[in-house]
């Protein structure tokens, strides 16, 4: 058997990865209005669990420092997509709150990917 050909195969189904390949295809196609994968984490994770959205707990929770979410959220606060707020019970933390924008580039992102899911499916048959 010819070791070149296993990596001819595709590699076993994964859903989670097979998701990841579909959104960086999307990213690709669309450029996601020029934002990086650490911008879109944020992103989602502002929007996809509860809040209240601290500074320093999305730093813990995407494992990078406080400084890296405070530029990312540099540009997402410039494009709406996100808002910080200082916040009234500790004036040393700031919030981070979603926007009308944000969520409307987060449903435009999930047609998106929806459409891609849809012509996976028909050009693969299943």
């Amino acid at each position: 058997m010819d070791a070149g050909k296993d990596f001819e195969r595709p590699l076993v189904r994964h859903p989670q990865l097979e998701d990841w390949r579909r959104l960086t295809a999307i990213a690709r196609a669309e450029a996601l209005d020029g934002l990086t994968l650490r911008q879109i984490a944020l992103l989602l994770e502002c929007y996809l669990t509860p809040g209240p959205h601290r500074v320093r707990d999305l730093a813990v929770t995407l494992g990078v420092p406080k400084p890296a979410i405070s530029r990312a959220l540099d540009r997402l606060t410039e494009k709406d997509l996100l808002r910080r707020k200082l916040d009234q019970q500790d004036r040393r933390d700031v919030l981070v709150h979603r926007t009308v924008a944000g969520a409307v580039f987060l449903s435009d992102l999930e047609a998106s990917f929806a459409r891609r899911q849809a012509a996976d499916q028909i050009s693969s048959g299943s």
